[in-house]
C-alpha cells in the first residue's frame, strides 16, 4: 500500500481523494465546487478526448463552437428542459463592476450595468444550438447536421467531488438535426454505441446498455440511452448519455424544413455527452491500495526507465544504453518516458510511477547492462521479472497489450460477481446492503414504485438494458406484472 493512502475497504471515498491528489490529476480551486485539472490528470483526458474526438469524425460529425452564455428567454423555449435544470443555473445578470465610493479598495456591482436579459452560464446547450439551427435549416437538402462541441458547462452542484461531480466540468456533447424519426433513433444508438466501445476497448471498463426509465430521462428528451459501469465499492456510475429529444426542440425553436413534397415539417433531434466524469470512472474501475491504474491505452507514458547508477560515470554508461532502448520501444508506437534526474533516488521514482499508475516499469543497473538484461514490472499485478534485452520492444508491446486485456477482464469478472437477481423486496434490499452491486429485478414500471424504492432504499433504476432478455413476472414491490427485469444500484 501506497505511505499514507487509506485502503478501499478502510474508506472508500477518502482513498478515491486521495488518489485524485497524489497521482496529480486533480485539486481543487478557489471557486468553490470547481477543480483545477493538473498536468497529469489533463494528459489523460487528451488521450480520451483524442481517441472520442476520432470516432466522432469517423461517424461523419464534425466539432464546432457555441456561446458559453444563453438568454434566458431562449433557455425556457423548451419547458421541460429549462425546469430540469433551472435550481442548477448560474445567471449573469450585470455586465460591469465599479469602485465602491465607500471602500475604494473593493469592487461592486455596477447596478447601471444591468443586462436587459439575464444570460444563462450554459448547463447544457440545446437552447443556444437549435434557435442557431433554425437559420441553418430550410429544406431536406440542410440535413443531416452532425455537430460535437468540445466545451466545458456549469451546473451549480451543492455537494461535489472531483471529477465525478463539479460545478464547472469538460465534456463533449452532440447535437444532430435529422428529416425523420428513424433516422434520428439510429443516430441516437449509434452514438451509445460509440461510448459503449470506447469505455470497453480503451478504457477497459465493461459496460451495459439501456434505456432510462422515465423518470431517469434527460429533462426534454423522448428517449434517453446510457452505458452504466460498476465501480469497486458495489455502485453504479452513468458514464455516458444518448438522447432522442424528438421533435421537442425544434418544435419550440420552430425550426421546420421542407421534404421533398414541399411540405413544412418539423425536425427531429438528438443529443449526446461524455464529460470528466470518465476520468472518474476509470480511476474507481481500475485503481489498488497502491494508487492509479492505468491501462495502457489512455496512460499519458505507456513505460517509465529508471537508471540504478553510482556516480556520474555509471551514470552516463547505462543512461546511455537505456536511451537506445527507448528508442527501439518508441519505434513501435509506445510513448517512454526516461527519468535519469538525480534529484530522487530510484526507490522514490519506484513508488512514483506506482502511484502514478504507468502500465511498466523498466529498471537497469549496470550489472543488468553487463548481463544484457533488465527489470520490468508490470502495474497492473505488481509482477517484477528479468528479461533480455534482446527483442524487448517487441516483448513490452506485447506485453501492454495483455495489461490492457487483463484489466478489461479483471472488472467484467469482478462485475459479474456482483451482479444478483432478487425476487422480493426483502431479498433485494438484502444483497443491497451486504453485497451491493447491480440487482436484476422486476418492477411494475410506475414511477411512484420506483420513487418508493429510491427513498426507502437509495437505489435507482440504472437502465433497463438492451440485452436483457424479455423475462415476465411481478414487480418485487407491488406485485403487479412486468414485462422484464430492470437493473438497479445505489449509483454516483
Amino acid at each position: 500500500m501506497a505511505k499514507g493512502l487509506p485502503t478501499r475497504e478502510e474508506d472508500y471515498s477518502q482513498w478515491y481523494n486521495e488518489i485524485v491528489g497524489r497521482a496529480g490529476l486533480a485539486e481543487h480551486s478557489a471557486v468553490r465546487g470547481c477543480m483545477v485539472i493538473k498536468p497529469y490528470g489533463y494528459a489523460i483526458w487528451e488521450k480520451m478526448q483524442a481517441q472520442l474526438d476520432k470516432m466522432f469524425k469517423e461517424t461523419g460529425h464534425e466539432n464546432a463552437y457555441f456561446p458559453l452564455f444563453v438568454p434566458k428567454s431562449l433557455f425556457e423555449a423548451e419547458e421541460k428542459n429549462a425546469e430540469g435544470f433551472a435550481k442548477e443555473c448560474a445567471v449573469v445578470t450585470h455586465y460591469r463592476l465599479k469602485t465602491d465610493p465607500e471602500n475604494p479598495g473593493k469592487l461592486i456591482v455596477d447596478e447601471n450595468a444591468k443586462l436587459e436579459e439575464e444570460l444563462i452560464v450554459r448547463p447544457t446547450s440545446e437552447a443556444i444550438i437549435w434557435n442557431t439551427y433554425k437559420g441553418w435549416i430550410q429544406s431536406y437538402r440542410d440535413l443531416p447536421i452532425l455537430v460535437n462541441q468540445w466545451a466545458n458547462v456549469v451546473r451549480w452542484e451543492m455537494r461535489t467531488r472531483l471529477f465525478l461531480r463539479t460545478a464547472e466540468f469538460l465534456w463533449q456533447e452532440g447535437h444532430t438535426a435529422h428529416a425523420t424519426k428513424e433516422e434520428a433513433l439510429a443516430e441516437t444508438k449509434t452514438m451509445v454505441e460509440v461510448y459503449a466501445k470506447f469505455a470497453e476497448e480503451w478504457m477497459a471498463m465493461p459496460v451495459i446498455q439501456g434505456v432510462k426509465s422515465e423518470s431517469e430521462r434527460f429533462a426534454g428528451a423522448e428517449d434517453t440511452y446510457c452505458i452504466e459501469a460498476m465501480m469497486q465499492d458495489g455502485k453504479a456510475l452513468q458514464a455516458g448519455t444518448s438522447h432522442f429529444l424528438g421533435q421537442n426542440f425544434a418544435e419550440a425553436f420552430d425550426v421546420k424544413f421542407a421534404t421533398k413534397e414541399g411540405k413544412q415539417e418539423y425536425v427531429w433531434a438528438t443529443s449526446w455527452g461524455v464529460s470528466t466524469r470518465l476520468m472518474g470512472a476509470l480511476i474507481m474501475t481500475h485503481s489498488d491500495d497502491n494508487g492509479l491504474v492505468l491501462p495502457p491505452k489512455l496512460a499519458p507514458f505507456q513505460v517509465v526507465m529508471i537508471p540504478i547508477y553510482k556516480g556520474d560515470e555509471q551514470k552516463e554508461t547505462v543512461v546511455a544504453r537505456m536511451k537506445e532502448i527507448k528508442a527501439e520501444i518508441e519505434a513501435k508506437g509506445i510513448s517512454v518516458k526516461l527519468d535519469d534526474r538525480d534529484t530522487q533516488k530510484p526507490g522514490w521514482k519506484f513508488a512514483e510511477y506506482e502511484l502514478k499508475g504507468v502500465p511498466i516499469r523498466i529498471a537497469m543497473g549496470m550489472r543488468d547492462l553487463e548481463a544484457g538484461n533488465l527489470e520490468l514490472a508490470r502495474r497492473d499485478t505488481l509482477e517484477k521479472k528479468i528479461y533480455e534485452q534482446k527483442d524487448i520492444a517487441n516483448k513490452v508491446d506485447h506485453l501492454l497489450e495483455n495489461i490492457q486485456n487483463n484489466l478489461q477482464q479483471r472488472a467484467i469478472d469482478f462485475r459479474e460477481e456482483r451482479t444478483n437477481k432478487a425476487d422480493s423486496y426483502d431479498e433485494f434490499k438484502t444483497i443491497l446492503k451486504n453485497k451491493g452491486g447491480f440487482i436484476y429485478a422486476h418492477w411494475d414500471g410506475t414511477a411512484e414504485t420506483e420513487e418508493l424504492i429510491k427513498k426507502e432504499t437509495k437505489a435507482t433504476i440504472r437502465c433497463i438494458p438492451f440485452t436483457a432478455k424479455k423475462e415476465e413476472g411481478l414487480c418485487m414491490v407491488t406485485g403487479k406484472h412486468s414485462a422484464q427485469r430492470v437493473i438497479f444500484a445505489k449509483a454516483y
